[in-house]
């Protein structure tokens, strides 16, 4: 089930974050703004507002760890319920999988109400296809490209590795997906009674058709599902229920389940203010290493 909101926000104002944040003279708490002004700036090259889509002029930051040379790479879809939302607030997600040693490409996409979720997907798979055809000028490998999101953004994710004609659809292909993140993803969220999820996802003869867990074949990517048992925007059965789809089908998944942590955790848990307090970055670190050094899909 969905709720309401998907805004990310902030726990940092308290105890030894609180001190630093006055030292600093940030007072309040002020969302993913606070997690970004702890996020190192060594260790890698930011690449801002590189448009990816003329059509739209959309945009894109690549994050390149220093001496990359034909690296993971992984696309990051950011949160926000497809209404709100923008890539320069996950500045901290960059670094994180910079760190790991991967070119983190972190795309922009539409709106609701401005289009509706067919339109959001096409843009979110014409960042992979950017991707395809320049990340190794920013020392990437397209032949080892990771879809990863969070929220609604692992949606986006989930559906360009589960329904290949979204990504044919704009002259792009599945088969250069190496494997797909989910964190804390929507997947299976019918009834849809929210008169804006309504409107998004209509008309409602085909809402069945905008569940990745309709589009289950077991050809998909290997995928990794994190999830936190005390999630109360995204409920974990969504998590479940894709990964029992998959599993039935006889598809690759991996569903890692944190029983302590909330839907705005998981993603923070990539900050450096939290990234001790769960193994959501070695997780997904180990995931990546692990799909893109085997070998390549043998079709397109």
């Amino acid at each position: 089930m969905l709720r309401p909101s998907f805004q990310v926000l902030s726990r940092v104002c308290a105890g030894a974050a609180l001190a630093m944040l006055v030292a600093l003279g940030l007072g309040a708490c002020s969302g993913t703004q606070v997690l970004n002004s702890f996020t190192p700036n060594s260790g890698y090259t930011r690449s801002t507002n590189i448009v990816f889509d003329d059509a739209t002029g959309l945009k894109l930051d690549v994050y390149t760890p220093t001496n990359a040379r034909k690296a993971p790479v992984v696309i990051f879809y950011h949160g926000g319920r497809w209404e709100e939302g923008n890539k320069d607030q996950y500045e901290f997600v960059g670094q994180a999988l910079a760190s790991q040693g991967f070119v983190a490409v972190l795309p922009n996409y539409r709106l609701y109400p401005q289009v509706h979720y067919m339109a959001i997907l096409q843009d979110s798979a014409k960042a992979v296809v950017w991707a395809h055809q320049h990340i190794a000028d920013y020392g990437g490998d397209p032949g080892k490209l990771v879809v990863m999101g969070h929220s609604s953004g692992a949606y986006n994710a989930a559906m360009l590795a589960l329904d290949g004609e979204i990504l044919k659809g704009v002259g792009g292909s599945r088969a250069w997906l190496r494997g797909m993140i989910g964190l804390a993803g929507p997947y299976d969220f019918l009834p849809l009674t929210a008169p804006d999820l309504r409107d998004l996802f209509g008309p409602p003869e085909h809402f069945d058709r905008t569940q990745p867990v309709m589009w289950v074949d077991g050809s998909n990517p290997p995928l990794l599902l994190i999830h936190g048992e005390n999630d109360e925007n995204v409920y974990v059965k969504n998590t479940r229920s894709l990964a029992q789809r998959v599993q039935r089908a006889g598809g690759p998944v991996t569903t890692i389940i944190y029983p302590d942590l909330s839907h705005e955790m998981i993603i923070e848990c990539l900050s450096t203010l939290y990234r001790n307090r769960a193994d959501v970055l070695p997780n997904i670190a180990e995931f990546v290493r692990k799909v893109t050094s085997a070998p390549a899909p043998a079709s397109g």
